[in-house]
């Protein structure tokens, strides 16, 4: 059995441990709600099974699929946000922007891919909201347009680079795939019980009233704890450098929550969409990896590529 299906086995039975714990919780535990957490797990079983097809599929078939993810992103993102009638051309030209990063990651083209959006779209897109002639709201405009590039193409396009940063022709990307985005689910749901069972102190009680410190510490600690355990075993990562990586993905995965929370909250929504039961859109359930993804790519290509 090869080295990808065993990872994937001890994922789900992640999700298994995960979905019997909450079982557990819901009998012992019935005067507290835990609806939602139960939601978030069914979820999360859906989300893992398109991430392991994508796994098991040819590299164009993962990053089409990856693609997809940034399209629908960036679709739901734009329609949260006020938009210009005169903006409709430079609208398009952000979604032209999907097919040329992911062109640029299938090619390996890492040179290309950290500066078309951070650099050559940041320049270019302003330039030609000028030509409508409208100047009323376009800092705002300007802004959003750049942060919903930067959110849905660039940083989540870093998990599809993990597929082809080891040019090894093996199973070595997916294996990173699914470490940083089990790990990064893992984390979501390892904070959400240790604050709903010992959380008191809240850390961003304005933003997100729900973060507590027992979550973000337990979370941070649960994670770094499995990524110490899984890193040597599906990954380059020695148990040092996996449990650092476990660490990093567990601030990070808090920091994309509330950030992306503080988002939500600006433009006046609860949730960005309503796609995935108990994550509401695309864009709740990216918030974590949007932070988590940059974050550990850079750190395997600085160390290990």
């Amino acid at each position: 059995m090869s080295l990808l299906f065993i990872a994937l086995a001890v994922i789900f039975s992640l999700l298994i441990f995960a979905s019997l714990i909450n079982g557990l919780l819901v009998c012992c535990r019935p005067q507290k709600d835990w609806r939602e957490l139960t939601l978030r797990i069914r979820t999360w079983w859906i989300i893992i099974l398109f991430f392991s097809l994508a796994m098991i599929s040819p590299r164009w078939l993962a990053l089409t699929l990856f693609a997809l993810v940034s399209f629908l992103a960036l679709k739901e993102f734009l329609t949260l946000i006020p938009s210009r009638r005169s903006d409709r051309m430079p609208l398009l030209w952000m979604f032209l922007a999907i097919p040329i990063s992911y062109w640029f990651i299938g090619c390996n083209w890492y040179g290309m891919f950290i500066i078309f959006i951070p650099v050559y779209a940041f320049l270019f897109l302003p330039a030609r909201m000028v030509l409508t002639g409208n100047t009323d709201g376009f800092l705002r405009a300007a802004s959003q347009h750049h942060w919903a590039l930067m959110t849905t193409i660039f940083a989540f396009g870093h998990v599809s680079y993990l597929l082809v940063l080891p040019d090894d022709g093996g199973q070595t990307g997916a294996l990173l795939v699914l470490f940083l985005v089990g790990l990064t689910e893992f984390n979501d749901i390892a904070q959400y019980l240790w604050g709903k069972s010992l959380g008191r102190i809240k850390v961003t009680p304005r933003v997100s009233p729900n973060k507590t410190l027992a979550g973000l510490v337990g979370g941070v600690a649960s994670t770094a704890l499995v990524a110490m355990i899984l890193g040597p075993l599906i990954t380059p990562m020695s148990w040092s450098m996996a449990l650092a990586a476990g660490f990093f993905i567990g601030v990070t995965g808090f920091c994309g929550d509330v950030v992306m929370s503080a988002v939500k909250r600006d433009i006046g929504v609860k949730d960005s969409g309503t796609l995935l039961p108990g994550h509401g859109g695309i864009l709740d359930r990216l918030d974590s990896l949007i932070f988590t993804a940059p974050v550990f790519f850079h750190f395997i290509r600085y160390f290990y590529y």
